[in-house]
C-alpha cells in the first residue's frame, strides 16, 4: 500500500472508528470483544484498502464488521461469568438513562447473532430494509421477518406491550 493510500486509511479510521465501535458493541454486548472485532475488521479492510471504493468506504468496512461478528464462534467460548457481591442501592438510580440503555443491551444480548445484527443495522445504523438485506446477504423478506421476530422478543424480554419511540431511541443511543 502506498503512502497516499495509507494516509487515507488513517483518516478513515480517525473519522469513523467511533461509529464502527458503537455498532460492534451492540453486536457483541462486550466492549472488549467489540474492540477486538473492530480491530479484526480494520485489519481486513487495510488489506483490501486499494480495492475499496474511495468515495465512501464506511459501508464496506461496516459489512466486514457485521459479517465478522456473525462468524465469531469464540465469543461464546471465551466469556467469563463473574459473580459480584450484591449491593443495595437506596431509592431510584440517578443514571436512569444508563439503566435503560443497559436494559436494552441486555435484551439485545438474548437474541441470536443474525437477528441482533438485523435490529442493530435497522435501528442503530438507520439502514433501510433493502440496505440491511444487501449488507447481510439475504432477502428483504428475511430482514422483515427477523425484525418482526426480534422486536417481539425484545417486547417479551422487556415486558412492554409494544416498543415505544423512547425505547427505539434507547436502542439508537446504545
Amino acid at each position: 500500500m502506498g503512502t497516499r493510500d495509507e494516509a487515507g486509511f488513517e483518516e478513515f479510521v480517525a473519522a469513523r472508528s467511533d461509529d464502527l465501535l458503537r455498532t460492534a458493541v451492540l453486536l457483541t454486548r462486550d466492549r472488549g470483544h467489540a474492540e477486538d472485532l473492530l480491530q479484526t475488521a480494520l485489519v481486513k479492510a487495510y488489506r483490501r484498502w486499494n480495492k475499496i471504493s474511495s468515495a465512501d468506504p464506511y459501508p464496506y468496512v461496516r459489512r466486514i464488521l457485521v459479517t465478522s461478528a456473525a462468524s465469531w464462534r469464540r465469543l461464546r467460548t471465551t466469556q467469563e461469568i463473574v459473580s459480584l457481591p450484591a449491593h443495595d442501592v437506596p431509592g431510584p438510580d440517578a443514571n436512569d438513562g444508563f439503566a435503560d440503555r443497559e436494559q436494552m443491551a441486555d435484551a439485545l444480548a438474548t437474541l441470536p447473532p443474525r437477528m441482533r445484527a438485523v435490529l442493530v443495522l435497522r435501528y442503530a445504523e438507520d439502514l433501510s430494509e433493502a440496505d440491511t438485506a444487501d449488507l447481510l446477504g439475504c432477502s428483504v423478506s428475511t430482514v422483515k421477518s427477523q425484525t418482526q421476530r426480534g422486536l417481539a422478543r425484545l417486547r417479551e424480554h422487556l415486558g412492554t406491550p409494544r416498543l415505544t419511540a423512547g425505547t427505539a431511541a434507547v436502542l439508537e443511543e446504545c
